[in-house]
């Protein structure tokens, strides 16, 4: 290992849990951004009068504002996770993957690309945990 590499481990490999816990909460937020956007038209409006019986806003609205929020906490992480990661793989399938611009290639120009990004950070945190600040740790210990 280099001094380098040594370095960076102290400074980052020593506090993984809680940068885990970092992506975490800020992944949560931005996503939970995408739910009161589709539900309530804040902070920008998007896709006109809610629908709760729709897949999207309905359906994805709920899911991104109370799976973000579950996720915000660290409370049910994994599993909650998981089914986040599925519903942004499907999102991606369904909404962007055969728009202009293809689907491997230019995934930004199709809109898909935050998407992507939320199913695989999603897809992750469903296999590490919640790290070093989550709710599921105190339910754990309690």
């Amino acid at each position: 290992m280099s001094a380098h590499d040594h370095a960076m481990d102290s400074l980052v490999g020593k506090r993984s849990a809680e940068l885990l816990s970092i992506l975490r909460i800020v992944a949560a937020y931005m996503f939970m951004l995408h739910g009161t956007q589709k539900l309530f038209d804040f902070p920008v409006a998007s896709f006109g009068p809610f629908e709760l019986m729709t897949l999207a806003p309905g359906l994805a609205g709920i899911l991104e504002l109370f799976g973000g929020a579950l996720l915000l906490v660290g409370l049910f992480t994994r599993p909650v996770a998981f089914l986040l990661s599925g519903l942004m793989a499907f999102a991606y399938w369904m909404s962007h993957a055969f728009r202009e611009g293809g689907f491997w290639l230019f995934p930004i120009s199709n809109g898909g690309d935050s998407s992507i990004l939320y199913c695989f950070a999603f897809l992750y945190i469903a296999a590490a945990g919640g790290g070093a600040w989550a709710l599921d740790n105190v339910l754990r210990k309690g």
